[in-house]
């Protein structure tokens, strides 16, 4: 049956502390317990110990906490973590409490999500960073030719819980201090599903939540005008990353279904609104993809358009995913697109690959899975 206890991460303290009143608990458990779960990193109500025993177990009882099951937790050589999480796993499993788990072993994957920690080293002019990147769908409705996300399609959407227990997990991965920044860059389509990544937002931005700057929370999307106008409306200065990946409609029809139904000119429309609202400047997002938008005409065309609202580029090598038909581009090409922008006056950043000795590009651990 399923399990239909509220869940600890949907919770705010306003509502928790109602549903404490409710259980007979007094109001101010609520605040203790938020402290527990996202100051200390404890998600057991037994081992909160300023809480009588009666209480523990009462909370252990009518509340759910950390859900899911993560059944493969990778490591790369450049320190990127990557958990793939079953939301609804057999009964009587009991996952691989993050460690290590072979191939063979993995359960089938309609009900899983990726969620992956990338640290980046701090230099002279940047702190270190401690990034989780975080999925808002199981699957993904989109179904970019190129992506492993949406190769099953969608299969559902995470609850504003689900979406902030990935990066709670994640903080636990660190070690070294807390998250920095959340973007919404997993599988799915964000604003596919607002009702769920709205609270969601404001939960890591909140000081009783995670406590992340809502600047260095992104939120990414293929390109939802009206998604983009809601999220402006939020009233949190997030980043909003849009993923063009190509300069014009034509292509970009190609390589991304969904771009039928709204043009380049539509989302560049949307970004000067969400300028207008928020004050921050549009990401736009490119991937490379050997042969196909990496040419020196594609670099100038999309120099036409990131010149249209505030806005700046990040680029980014495409990582081969079994059985698709698109190749990583060559160094060369990148470093001459590159080139190409910034000699047009677009602030472009060429975004380092990460944990690709583990699959780490969206979809692809859980895409891998299936196919053992």
């Amino acid at each position: 049956m399923p399990d239909d206890r509220p869940h600890f991460f949907d919770q705010t303290p306003e509502t928790l502390a109602d549903l404490c009143a409710g259980w007979g608990l007094p109001r101010f458990r609520a605040k203790q317990v938020f402290g527990w779960v996202y100051a200390k990193g404890v998600a057991d109500p037994r081992q909160m110990t300023n809480l009588s025993a009666r209480d523990r177990e009462l909370l252990a009882d009518r509340l759910r906490f950390v859900t899911g099951q993560v059944v493969r937790h990778q490591n790369a050589s450049d320190g990127t973590q990557k958990l793939l999480i079953d939301w609804n796993p057999a009964p009587g499993s009991t996952g691989v409490s993050l460690q290590l788990m072979p191939a063979d072993d993995d359960p089938p994957p309609s009900d899983q999500t990726e969620c992956v920690m990338i640290p980046t080293a701090g230099d002279a002019n940047r702190r270190p960073r401690r990034t989780a990147c975080i999925s808002s769908q199981v699957g993904c409705p989109v179904g970019c030719k190129f992506c492993a996300s949406g190769l099953g399609g969608l299969d559902g959407n995470l609850t504003a819980g689900q979406i902030v227990q990935q990066a709670w997990q994640l903080q636990q991965l660190t070690h070294v201090g807390r998250l920095t920044n959340v973007v919404f860059m997993g599988m799915g389509e964000p604003m596919a599903n607002l009702r769920a990544v709205l609270p969601a937002v404001r939960t890591l931005a909140a000081g009783w939540g995670l406590g992340l700057s809502a600047r260095r929370i992104t939120v990414s999307t293929v390109g939802v005008p009206a998604g983009i106008r809601k999220l402006a409306d939020l009233d949190l200065p997030v980043t909003l990353a849009v993923s063009l990946h190509a300069p014009n409609d034509q292509l970009r029809q190609q390589i991304i279904p969904w771009a039928e139904f709204v043009s380049i000119q539509q989302l560049t429309d949307a970004g000067r609104d969400y300028f207008a609202k928020t004050g921050r400047e549009v990401t736009l997002e490119y991937i490379l993809l050997g042969h196909v938008n990496d040419r020196p005409e594609h670099a100038r065309e999309l120099a036409t358009v990131a010149k249209r609202l505030r806005s700046n580029v990040n680029l980014i090598r495409y990582n081969e995913v079994a059985g698709l038909p698109y190749a990583r581009p060559d160094d060369a090409d990148v470093l001459r697109f590159q080139s190409i922008l910034k000699s047009a006056g677009v602030n472009t950043h060429l975004r380092a690959s990460r944990g690709r000795d583990i699959a780490a590009a969206c979809g692809q651990l859980r895409h891998e899975a299936a196919a053992v």
